[in-house]
């Protein structure tokens, strides 16, 4: 049964029926439910990810639901781990989601990102940014990192983040390149797009295929219609990793 619903995946020679299994077996954290994590929960659970765990405190606006595709408005006022664990399951039962609905502290988060295999950043606040990529370089766990505003996004990933370069070689805590979509408005397909690409390299590193984008910037400007990529070099005086 699980054979022939992922067949089109297992088709694809990177994946193969080995890989597929090993997508079974994987469990990622994702932090933030908001219009990245939606989409990148939502392939990642259709595509066979055994295990998923959601981290986010906040409760579904109105205003939310053009971008964040798992809910609807009967669920304004609920949870978003709550309300995404229920559309999760419902379209993968045999996925194990747990929610994690508080704000995590350095000790809480470490503890979190240890226990997954890789971690997808889909949060808007930096802050919040560069404790999750303190606690993937602590813990050697990949980090995928997405951000989506106007008709902007970008994506970064970094396989093994004790190697190097890591987030904070490239953005400081002076240097917030990125203002969150309350302030400046976005379109409501944009994070759907960096969502996806998300999910597209965190199926990729579970099945063993490898990622494309390991220590590289991919930056979309839908307004141009226009892809960029930027290889990322380590910066030697990084707080979080220059000194490895």
């Amino acid at each position: 049964m699980a054979g022939q619903r992922f067949a089109r995946q297992i088709a694809l020679p990177e994946i193969g029926l080995a890989g597929q299994n090993r997508i079974r077996a994987a469990k990622a954290l994702i932090v933030g439910m908001g219009g990245l994590g939606c989409p990148a929960a939502q392939y990642l659970a259709s595509g066979g990810f055994g295990g998923l765990v959601l981290n986010d405190f906040d409760r579904i606006d109105e205003t939310n639901l053009p971008r964040q595709i798992l809910f609807g408005p009967d669920d304004v006022g609920v949870l978003k781990v709550d309300a995404a664990c229920r559309r999760l399951k419902a379209l993968n039962p045999e996925l194990n989601v747990e929610t994690l609905s508080q704000r995590l502290d350095e000790r809480a988060l470490r503890a979190a990102v240890a226990g997954a295999d890789m971690v997808l950043d889909c949060t808007d606040n930096f802050a919040t940014r560069l404790a999750v990529n303190a606690a993937c370089v602590s813990e050697g766990v990949p980090l995928i990192s997405g951000a989506a505003v106007r008709f902007e996004g970008q994506i970064m990933v970094f396989v093994d983040p004790r190697q190097g370069p890591c987030y904070q070689c490239i953005y400081d805590d002076e240097d917030e390149w990125l203002g969150n979509c309350q302030g400046n408005g976005v379109l409501a397909p944009v994070p759907g797009v960096i969502g996806s690409l998300m999910a597209v390299e965190a199926l990729r590193l579970a099945s063993g295929a490898g990622s494309g984008l390991d220590g590289g910037l991919l930056l979309w400007d839908g307004s141009a219609g226009q892809w960029q990529r930027v290889r990322l070099s380590r910066n030697p005086d990084c707080p979080i990793c220059g000194g490895r």
